[in-house]
């Protein structure tokens, strides 16, 4: 029963030792995500200086917190540091109007969010607001009315631009490329006013390509690392099961062996 002493305690030491890391892990990217709320909701009132120091207090301990977990990949950090040099940047342009300076601090939060959660992320609730955009954009395409065409494809593009980021963390990179290539056309090509005929067939694949990226991230998934964990954990238990049942068949095996010699 030795082996079996083993396999229990292994399994035993797994499973308190892997929630203990993950906690862990999961405390610093949540601490990091009030940050990153807080300097949202700072600059919101306005207070940007304030919004400011927070940002720079983000980068101290997001800085901490990569040199003792190591646990953001190179994407992350790639993304994460743009985001959060932009907002800063911002924030420090007292020629931006208050709403530039809040899609800029919108689009770092969303990028944080995007990162530490792991379920349903943020960037999901801006589809109201750019499907709203998109809808007038395309009516005016399709009404020919050039002047409106621009104003509402401008909108369009400024608020797409806040979810870009994310957007390029949680979907597959093919699948951004094509959403981006097909958004640089319309907006390269905006000087037919939208009534051109290539112009609205791009306008309806756009729609099509804008509610399949709502659509796949609506409900939640699945931790991968909680899937890793119970697969981990199954096969283990069902070794340590298997290895009790061998052991029960071998030891009634030479039960009934040994009765039969006494006979």
């Amino acid at each position: 029963m030795k082996l079996f002493r083993l396999i229990f305690i292994a399994l035993i030491l797994f499973m308190i030792s892997f929630p203990v890391h993950s906690s862990a892990e999961e405390a610093s990217l949540k601490e990091l995500d009030t940050i990153a709320d807080e300097a949202l909701q700072m600059t919101k009132s306005g207070r940007f200086d304030e919004a400011k120091q927070l940002l720079q207090y983000f980068s101290d301990k997001f800085s901490e917190v990569n040199a003792r977990e190591r646990s953001f990949s190179m994407d992350e950090l790639r993304i994460l540091t743009v985001a959060h040099e932009g907002a800063l940047q911002s924030l420090a342009n007292t020629t931006e109007s208050a709403e530039q300076r809040i899609d800029s601090v919108i689009t770092f939060r969303l990028v944080m969010d995007t990162i530490s959660s792991q379920h349903q992320p943020l960037w999901t609730e801006m589809e109201k607001p750019i499907m709203s955009a998109f809808q007038q954009m395309q009516s005016a395409a399709n009404e020919g009315d050039a002047e409106e065409y621009h104003s509402t494809l401008n909108q369009f593009l400024t608020k797409y631009s806040i979810i870009q980021p994310s957007i390029k963390l949680d979907i597959p990179v093919e699948k951004v490329q094509e959403l981006d290539s097909r958004i640089t056309f319309i907006d390269r090509y905006r000087s037919e006013s939208g009534s051109g005929t290539e112009t609205i067939n791009e306008l309806n694949t756009l729609e099509t390509d804008l509610e399949d990226l709502f659509d796949g991230l609506t409900e939640d998934e699945a931790d991968p690392s909680l899937w890793w964990m119970i697969t981990t954990t199954g096969s283990i238990i069902i070794l340590t099961l298997s290895y009790v049942g061998w052991r029960k068949y071998k030891g009634e095996s030479e039960q009934s062996r040994s009765e039969r010699q006494k006979d």
